[in-house]
């Protein structure tokens, strides 16, 4: 899939992305049979592949290779995907996956965009957890405090308005 930013993705788009990452993380996992941590933007709207996300991609990857060099984790192999659907990333980290699990949670958690990251952390074996495996709610709103698939089922919230919520945020951990 080539890139080019800001253009719309249609659905058939995002489902062979989906596809095409869930083939590329069973590769990986297959190849280093270690955690697989799989990093995407959260990214409201038709418009994947913007500045905005890029931006918000690239503070993510950095956070994540933090995490894991100050948790003194091997990071076994490495690999950013710049694509139509929105920026990836796979990172093969030689960890207990629950560890790890615990750690991208709390960073989503803490930095200030981390509500903005989809950190997936797969197990050897290719089982993703989930944040309920650690008896934690489902994700809350990028705006309000309500659960983010209740607002997105609802839409709840207009796509300018979480667009502007995301930049807002992008703007203020670059000038803090």
């Amino acid at each position: 899939m080539t890139r080019s930013a800001d253009r719309a993705v249609t659905l058939p788009e995002l489902l062979a992305s989906r596809d095409a990452r869930q083939a590329r993380q069973t590769a990986w996992l297959k190849q280093h049979g270690v955690t697989l941590i799989s990093f995407t933007v959260v990214t409201p709207g038709p418009v994947k592949d913007s500045d905005l996300t890029r931006r918000i991609f690239a503070h993510g990857l950095q956070a994540l290779k933090g995490m894991a060099r100050d948790a003194g984790w091997p990071a076994i192999a490495q690999a950013s995907f710049a694509l139509i659907t929105g920026p990836e990333a796979l990172l093969a980290i030689n960890a207990p996956a629950q560890t790890v699990k615990r750690a991208a949670i709390a960073l989503e958690q803490t930095h200030p965009l981390g509500r903005l990251w989809d950190i997936d952390v797969l197990t050897p074996q290719g089982e993703i957890l989930s944040r309920q495996r650690f008896s934690l709610p489902p994700r809350a709103c990028l705006i309000c405090s309500r659960a983010a698939a209740l607002c997105a089922r609802e839409q709840s919230h207009s796509l300018a308005e979480l667009l502007a919520h995301m930049e807002t945020r992008l703007n203020d951990a670059e000038y803090a």
